[in-house]
């Protein structure tokens, strides 16, 4: 066949399916609420995005996403962001949520979830079906893996990557080719992957990403479901077993030239999520957000302007290589090297170093953050430090092995509680006008904490004191309030 000629028709002959139920639990508190695949990434977008956006970016248009973990928030952002593909570009886009089509069990593994969904697939009529992770960053022209597909006459391709033999081992797939692309073994997280011959520290690891024939499909997917102790796991059961019998080629993932591996992350754990954010700040040509040739069709979260005010008396607004969402207000603050989701708001005084904010993020006046990720919604108090990873791990925050914070509402709620339960009780006594008021520090959040006393010239005397920062601060407004009630009070008796 000539694929150049052709690739068109093929291209219209396949169907894809995107697996977006995956439960992301390295990533902590991030997914304790929401399937990884929604989770946003950069200042405007969703980790699903990139898959969906590289279907749209190479003419494929026959999509549907199988979700099944907490998908509520996932189904949400694609009937509204990506329903419209049914009628912008003629295409087909279903959302398919695990339904016990088979049996009464959830997805068990990638294989089940595609076995499940067999009666759709056949509905479709596919020649071919290519099935992709829906987890993972990166932009790729998804035409030259059906080339590679058509060309070797495969049964089954799998797209790959080299990648550090470090940062593959118990972690992906890895697999060795011959030197016409052909498969000669495949391992799922092998504790020591198989290292290239000509780069020693590398090795071909899976994207998760395969082109199967349809009719080869349907057969694969039936015989694994018959096994009983089979994990039905295209990378741990399938693969393996058919790369003997079957054509399983590998596809190599290169840039346009051919000569350079391209960006490519599966964003699995606090640390990669971190790390590929600040990637995308200090080289823009491992991911191009603004790349015209190829867009990530991210979400418009908001339509407001971003904000950036200087209060005449605080100072102006420091900020050095920062990616900054929709809609986000900062005010004479010092940001640096940190990603902004939309409609984040960054008080006076905020000093964000290395940081990553998800949207609707608040920073109160004179916080200082260094080094964390903060979850959607999440408002930090007025003076909050974190940006020590062992003080921040013995307040009960998530610190990675690399000493990323993880700061969620629940977690900070917590650590702020536990502040305030730790304050000693404190007595003061304030002369106000002609009578002396006692303050209890445990007390002083109404009106009713204040009450008069009127004692001998001992109880005038100093009292124990011993009050932290904020409850200092706390007591000082509190007896404000009272020297107002007591001056009020004098001045409606001289009337």
């Amino acid at each position: 066949m000539n694929v150049e000629a052709d690739m068109q028709t093929v291209v219209k002959d396949t169907l894809v399916l995107v697996l977006a139920g995956g439960q992301g639990s390295r990533l902590d508190g991030l997914t304790e609420m929401r399937a990884k695949p929604v989770l946003e990434f950069g200042s405007h977008c969703r980790i699903i995005d990139f898959p969906l956006s590289n279907c749209v970016n190479s003419g494929l248009n026959q999509i549907a996403v199988l979700t099944q973990y907490k998908s509520q928030c996932l189904i949400r952002h694609l009937m509204q962001h990506w329903g419209r593909l049914n009628s912008n570009v003629g295409g087909c886009f279903d959302v398919l949520p695990a339904s016990q089509q088979n049996d009464q069990s959830w997805y068990q593994g990638t294989a089940d979830a595609c076995f499940q969904n067999i009666a759709y697939i056949k509905a479709k009529a596919p020649k071919y079906v290519m099935i992709l992770s829906g987890d993972h960053v990166y932009q790729m022209d998804y035409r030259k893996l059906l080339a590679t597909h058509v060309n070797n006459n495969a049964d089954m391709t799998v797209s790959c990557i080299e990648v550090p033999t470090k940062n593959a081992a118990k972690q992906l797939g890895v697999l060795s080719a011959a030197r016409d692309g052909r498969i000669t073994a495949f391992a799922e997280k092998p504790d020591s992957p198989h290292a290239l011959i000509d780069a020693p520290d590398y090795c071909l690891a899976s994207m998760g990403n395969y082109v199967v024939n349809a009719d080869v499909l349907y057969a694969l997917l039936e015989n694994d479901a018959q096994i009983a102790d089979s994990a039905h796991d295209f990378g741990k059961n399938v693969i393996p077993s058919i790369i003997q019998q079957h054509r399983v080629f590998a596809h190599r993932f290169r840039d346009a030239s051919g000569d350079q591996i391209p960006y490519w992350r599966d964003v699995g754990t606090l640390d990669s999520y971190w790390r590929a954010h600040l990637d995308i700040l200090n080289n823009r040509d491992m991911l191009n957000f603004t790349d015209p040739d190829w867009p990530i069709w991210g979400s418009a979260f908001s339509n407001s302007p971003v904000e950036i005010t200087n209060s005449s008396d605080l100072g102006k607004c420091d900020i050095e290589q920062v990616l900054i969402g929709s809609g986000c207000r900062l005010d004479s603050c010092s940001v640096k090297q940190s990603v902004l989701s939309t409609n984040c708001k960054i008080d006076p005084c905020a000093v964000i170093e290395r940081c990553v904010l998800l949207p609707d993020v608040a920073v109160g006046f004179g916080a200082k953050l260094a080094n964390v990720i903060i979850d959607k919604g999440v408002n930090v108090p007025a003076e909050f430090a974190v940006n020590d990873k062992d003080v921040a791990k013995q307040q009960g925050f998530t610190v990675t092995p690399k000493g990323i914070v993880l700061i969620t509402q629940k977690v900070l709620d917590a650590v702020i509680d536990a502040q305030q339960e730790d304050v000693m009780p404190t007595h003061v006594l304030k002369l106000c006008g002609d009578e002396w008021l006692t303050v209890g520090a445990s007390e002083s959040k109404t009106e009713q904490d204040i009450r008069r006393l009127k004692g001998s010239e001992r109880d005038r005397e100093f009292v124990d004191r011993r009050e932290s920062k904020t409850e200092t601060s706390r007591i000082n407004q509190a007896n404000a309030t009272a020297s107002e009630k007591v001056r009020a009070r004098h001045t409606a008796s001289q009337r």
